[in-house]
């Protein structure tokens, strides 16, 4: 099988595959981040050229990466506080008319049938390439851990930093990154946090929630915090801040 990866600037009609892909491939409540509902529009408008899309050799899509161009200084203490954050500054530079410097990775999506086929990987490398073509030097990526939802009660802090005996992360996703070349840079624990009320939450997780306290919701990576009293449910998703360098020709 052959495939090539193309931008949504070249390949406008495809937009709607993004749509697709993101629906099929996050939990429910993911689809819910406020930051998200107010900035990922700007996304498609306005960073076209950094929205990639993989064909296969029946021009059928079978995965999508999205990113966004930031300014970034190289600082581990000035990376944006996760997810949310880097959205936010992402479109914020450009409204400003900053230079950006640095690409961060928004998302990697795949067919589910064809996970394990190293297409993830080649989003990746897309996302590079796409990096290299504006001139910006580093491909950050705010990782979600792709196997912490199975040990929800684990620390991220501690989680990240697991290992098989080869010395590559334990994590499957940490690990395509880790094999690139990316490099752990620091822990986001909250990298995107999501609130709704009691009756939102049961309706994106088919869950009851009778009385306040913590909640493992499915794919969830950390408990949800649920206060029945205040109708509030709150969950911090965790990600990991990786770098990969991006080499200029």
């Amino acid at each position: 099988m052959q495939y090539r990866s193309v931008t949504l600037a070249s390949h406008p009609q495809f937009r709607r595959s993004f749509q697709h892909f993101h629906l099929k491939s996050w939990p429910e409540y993911l689809l819910h981040s406020e930051i998200a509902d107010r900035y990922y529009g700007h996304v498609y408008t306005d960073f076209p050229d950094y929205q990639i899309i993989l064909l296969d050799d029946q021009e059928t899509v079978v995965g999508c990466a999205q990113s966004i161009p930031l300014c970034w200084d190289g600082r581990v203490a000035s990376l944006p506080s996760g997810w949310d954050a880097v959205l936010e500054q992402g479109c914020l530079d450009h409204m400003a008319g900053r230079q950006p410097n640095t690409l961060s990775a928004l998302a990697a999506m795949v067919l589910p049938e064809r996970k394990g086929d190293g297409l993830s990987r080649m989003l990746l490398e897309a996302l590079k390439s796409a990096g290299a073509a504006h001139g910006l030097t580093s491909l950050i990526a705010p990782v979600r851990p792709m196997w912490k939802s199975r040990y929800p009660l684990t620390p991220i802090d501690r989680y990240a930093y697991w290992q098989r005996p080869d010395g590559a992360p334990f994590d499957t996703w940490m690990r395509v990154h880790w094999r690139m070349g990316a490099s752990i840079l620091k822990i986001a624990p909250e990298s995107q946090v999501i609130t709704g009320t009691v009756a939102e939450w049961e309706a994106w997780t088919g869950m009851t929630f009778p009385e306040s306290g913590r909640y493992l919701p499915p794919g969830a990576p950390v408990p949800l915090e649920m206060d029945v009293e205040r109708d509030q449910g709150r969950l911090p998703e965790p990600n990991v801040w990786m770098v990969h360098p991006i080499e200029l020709t």
